[in-house]
């Protein structure tokens, strides 16, 4: 005789799917876990052909670390740079 192994899991569905597979279950006279199981048995192909989370976002860039001390009220930072002096030019004193 097979053995199958019997692990529960809490599912969530919204009220109305619920209700929906529950009616379907009573039509039947199944189990909703028997509904369950056959609803992913049919569909599992499908489910499998769509994309995750990952492939349609892709990787996420670093976020950036906000400074601590930075307040509302100051202004950025301004950074000023010059090219260096060419070789071909004279220095000037």
């Amino acid at each position: 005789m097979a053995t199958t192994d019997h692990r529960k899991q809490s599912l969530y569905f919204p009220e109305d799917m619920l209700e929906e597979i529950q009616r379907e279950a009573t039509r039947q006279d199944r189990s909703l876990s028997w509904i369950v199981q056959q609803a992913w048995k049919v569909a599992r192909a499908d489910i499998r052909r769509m994309p995750s989370v990952n492939d349609v976002l892709g990787p996420l860039p670093p976020r950036p670390v906000a400074p601590a001390a930075q307040t509302a009220t100051s202004a950025p930072a301004v950074v000023t740079t010059s090219a260096p002096a060419s070789s071909d030019e004279p220095s000037k004193p």
